[in-house]
C-alpha cells in the first residue's frame, strides 16, 4: 500500500504531461496511475491543476564548504535548492579548501556536509596537475566523475590542466568509465585586459568565443584518442554549436550544458559596473543567447545547470564595479527553474522541454538515471509542485543563498515552486524550508 498519493491534472511524465496519480511507498514511486485511481487509508496530496514535475537535478553547484563557507555552505545552498525545486545537486570539486582532488579532500567535504543537507548531494572529483594517482581512489570513494579547468580557475589550490596533464588522466577515466567535465576555455586564446575595467565590454573582450572553440577542439581530439566521455560545462558561445554537432556526428561521446544566465541575459543589457553579471565564460551578445536556445531545442545542447557560484559582496566588487577584479560567479540556484521557464514560454516551448533539460538529462550525466530526475516506477519520489502561471519579483532578501546577491534581483519571473518533496517528504512548502534535514549524500553506483 502506498504511504502517499500525489494527484494532479498536469503531471510531467517521460511520455508527456497528463493527469495522473503518483503512488509513493517508502520514499519511492511504487506506480503511476490514473488521476482518479482509488486509494484508501493513505495520505493524499491533490495539486489540482498545478504541475507536478520531477525534482530538478543540478549537476553544477559550488558549495565551497569547507574552507570558504563564508562564500556559500551546505546549509544555505541546499535550502536554496529545496526552495527552487532542486532535489539533487552535484557539488563541484572547487572552491572548497581542501578541494576534492584527493580522498582526504573528499572526506573533508563529506564531514562538512554531514547532517546539514536539505536535499540529496553527490560530488564530482577534480583533475589538477599531478593528481592522476588519486583518480581511481576518488572513484572508489564515490565521486561521479571528474572536473578540470583548461584555463585558470581563479583559486590557487585548483590549478588548470594542460594537454599533458589530461593525457596522464584520461586513460584512467576511460578504464573507470567516468566522464570528464571541462571548463572549456583555452588560455592561449584569452586576451589581455584593455579599456576601462568598470565597463562590461572590457571584461567581455578578454574571453572571446574563440577560446571556447579552441578548447572544444582539443577536448574532441582527446575524446577520440582515449574513448572518454566528455562533458562541456557552461557553454556560452552559440557559435560553438556547429563544431559540437560535427564532433558528435563523428561518433564522439560529448555532451554539453548551458546555464540560466546565458539563456536569460545578453551582453548588450549589462550595465557598466554591474559585476553581479560577471562569470566565465562571459554572458555574450543576444545572437549567442538565441543560438543557445535553438541548440537546446535541436538537441545539440543536452542540459541546463545553474553553475551556482556565489561570493561575498567584497569579492563581487559591488561597491566599485571593477569587472576585472571581481569574482566571476552567479548566484542562481533558487531561481533557475522560473528563469528558464520564463524564457522558454517566450519561445513557445513546453514544460516537458524544461523538465528534460533540468531533470532527466542531468541525471543521465551523473549516472543517476533510473533513480533521479524522472517520475516513473522505482525512482525516488522527488517531486515539485509548480505553478506555471504565477508571476513574482525576485527579492534577494527572500532567497536562501548565503549572500543576497544575484543579477536576477528585481526581475519579474513566471512560475512559482509551491512545494518540493524529497523521497515523498515535504522539504519546502509555501515559501518555507522545512526544519528537518532530510538530504543524503549519495555516491556513484558503479
Amino acid at each position: 500500500m502506498s504511504s502517499l498519493v500525489v494527484r494532479s491534472e498536469r503531471v510531467v511524465l517521460p511520455g508527456g504531461t497528463r493527469p495522473a496519480s503518483i503512488h509513493i511507498k517508502d520514499g519511492r514511486i511504487a506506480r503511476v496511475g490514473a488521476h482518479d485511481g482509488a486509494a484508501t487509508g493513505v495520505r493524499e496530496m491533490d495539486a489540482g491543476d498545478l504541475m507536478v514535475l520531477p525534482g530538478l537535478v543540478d549537476t553544477h553547484v559550488h558549495i565551497n564548504d569547507p574552507g570558504r563557507s563564508a562564500w556559500e555552505g551546505f546549509d544555505h545552498a541546499t535550502r536554496a535548492a529545496a526552495a527552487g525545486g532542486v532535489t539533487t545537486l552535484v557539488d563541484m570539486p572547487l572552491n572548497s579548501v581542501p578541494p576534492t582532488t584527493t580522498v582526504r579532500g573528499f572526506n573533508a567535504k563529506q564531514r562538512a556536509g554531514n547532517g546539514r543537507c536539505h536535499v540529496d548531494v553527490a560530488f564530482w572529483g577534480g583533475i589538477v596537475p599531478g593528481n592522476a594517482d588519486d583518480l581511481e581512489l576518488l572513484a572508489r570513494a564515490g565521486v561521479l566523475g571528474f572536473k578540470c579547468f583548461l584555463s585558470p580557475s581563479g583559486v590557487d589550490e585548483f590549478q588548470n590542466v594542460t594537454e599533458h596533464d589530461l593525457r596522464a588522466a584520461l586513460p584512467i577515466l576511460a578504464s573507470l568509465g567516468r566522464p570528464l567535465l571541462a571548463h572549456a576555455e583555452l588560455p592561449s586564446l584569452l586576451l589581455e585586459p584593455n579599456g576601462d575595467p568598470h565597463t562590461y565590454a572590457a571584461w567581455l573582450r578578454t574571453r572571446p568565443p574563440a577560446a571556447e572553440h579552441g578548447a572544444i577542439e582539443l577536448l574532441g581530439l582527446l575524446s577520440r584518442e582515449y574513448g572518454v566521455r566528455v562533458h562541456v560545462v557552461h557553454l556560452a558561445s552559440g557559435a560553438a554549436v556547429p563544431l559540437l554537432r560535427d564532433l558528435r556526428h563523428d561518433g564522439l561521446s560529448i555532451t554539453v550544458e548551458t546555464c540560466p544566465h546565458y539563456l536569460t541575459f545578453a551582453a548588450e543589457d549589462i550595465p557598466d559596473g554591474g559585476t553581479l553579471w560577471k562569470c566565465a565564460p562571459p554572458i555574450r551578445e543576444r545572437s549567442h543567447r538565441e543560438a543557445l536556445w535553438q541548440a537546446l531545442v535541436s538537441g545539440d545542447i543536452d542540459l541546463i545547470a545553474s553553475d551556482h557560484s556565489p561570493a561575498p559582496p567584497s569579492l563581487k566588487r559591488v561597491e566599485d564595479g571593477d569587472f576585472l577584479a571581481a569574482w566571476g560567479g552567479i548566484a542562481s540556484l533558487q531561481v533557475g527553474l522560473p528563469a528558464v521557464w520564463t524564457e522558454a514560454l517566450k519561445r513557445g516551448l513546453s514544460i516537458d522541454h524544461v523538465a528534460g533539460w533540468m531533470s532527466s538529462a542531468p541525471a543521465r550525466l551523473a549516472g543517476l538515471d533510473g533513480w533521479k530526475g524522472c517520475i516513473a516506477e522505482g525512482c525516488d519520489a522527488d517531486l515539485v509542485v509548480f505553478d506555471p502561471d504565477a508571476e513574482w519579483t525576485v527579492d534577494p532578501a527572500q532567497l536562501h543563498h548565503r549572500h543576497a546577491l544575484t543579477p536576477y534581483a528585481g526581475m519579474t519571473l513566471r512560475g512559482v515552486v509551491r512545494t518540493t518533496l524529497l523521497r515523498g517528504e515535504t522539504i519546502f512548502k509555501d515559501g518555507k524550508v522545512m526544519p528537518a534535514v532530510s538530504g543524503r549524500m549519495i555516491a556513484s553506483r558503479s
